[in-house]
């Protein structure tokens, strides 16, 4: 195996149907022949589309990412209800079509969908991931088990529908963390009176990161195989990810400060026009200008303070 600092930074990985996120971080190490690997928060087996992982030192930023807003493209089905909220499941209800088409018109669907478009408590499925005493809800589902669930806040910021054939909908969620989209499908379906499921899910965005630029496990194995050179190219560097803060290289004088993760007084910046404000994030480089850390700037005692290190 490499060293932790093999390779630092963020993979934009495509992931595919039938891989929970753990198995695509179990198959990017032996990929990459590394340890220090770890996803950025969970998407369902069946679901495809974007999941960054992060490498080496910048698994500390994994909670950071898990933390952004996501957008998905599902495509829905009313009239059925199932005990995962999905078409894996076993059916626990349904709806003919014909009384589905008979409740439901377009106009109705799309009034129902934009009530959505809030900030809403939503209940977690029960094969879902979250923990409750100690055990994923998952767990207890497999065993026939249903336990008491908290809702969650979560906030849909936009939902569009934006294919209607029904008893069967797509629409396009950009979203806040912790939303389950097959919980929302639920919850239309619901208010419709008619339930529904999710028949498919697509992750297209987290944060930055989109899924035009994500790459698929099977090609990131064929370049490490044949142009294990071109792995970098592949790879989003900490500094570049973390580009909208200021950057600060350091005089050679204080270099050991860094690296020490001390702080660092303001007159030891190479860039005496910086002009901070108290709590300001910064990235901070060594007087090589190779990024190690972030930095928080504490203006009354003009100090930068360690934030988040990253040291390689």
């Amino acid at each position: 195996m490499r060293s932790e600092a093999a390779y630092c930074g963020i993979i934009n990985v495509f992931k595919e149907a039938g891989y929970t996120s753990n198995d695509v971080v179990a198959k990017l190490r032996g990929i990459l022949r590394m340890r220090k690997i770890g996803h950025t928060g969970t998407l369902d087996p069946q679901a495809v589309g974007v999941l960054p992982v992060c490498l080496g030192p910048a698994t500390r930023i994994c909670s950071m990412l898990t933390d952004e807003d996501k957008e998905y493209e599902c495509v829905c089905r009313l009239g059925v209800t199932t005990d995962t909220l999905d078409m894996t499941g076993t059916v626990t209800a349904s709806v003919p079509d014909e009384e589905v088409l008979q409740k439901v018109s377009p106009e109705l669907l799309a009034g129902t969908a934009g009530r959505f478009v809030c900030t809403y408590e939503q209940l977690p499925p029960m094969y879902s991931a979250v923990k409750i005493g100690g055990k994923k809800l998952y767990e207890y589902a497999r065993r026939g088990e249903t336990v008491e669930r908290r809702t969650r806040s979560v906030t849909i910021h936009s939902l569009d529908i934006t294919d209607v054939s029904l008893p069967v909908f797509k629409m396009r969620i950009r979203c806040s963390k912790g939303t389950y989209i097959r919980s929302l499908c639920s919850d239309i379906g619901d208010a419709l009176g008619t339930g529904a499921v999710m028949e498919s899910l697509v992750r297209t965005r987290v944060g930055r990161f989109g899924i035009d630029s994500a790459v698929s496990l099977e090609r990131l194995e064929n370049i490490m195989k044949t142009e294990p050179e071109k792995i970098p190219g592949c790879i989003m560097t900490l500094d570049e990810y973390f580009d909208r803060y200021a950057r600060i290289i350091v005089k050679p004088d204080a270099a050991r400060f860094l690296l020490n993760g001390n702080p660092v007084r303001f007159d030891q910046a190479g860039d005496e026009t910086f002009s901070p404000e108290n709590g300001d994030i910064v990235r901070m480089c060594d007087d090589n200008g190779r990024f190690l850390a972030l930095y928080s700037t504490d203006c009354s005692r003009e100090l930068f303070i360690p934030y988040k290190m990253f040291l390689l």
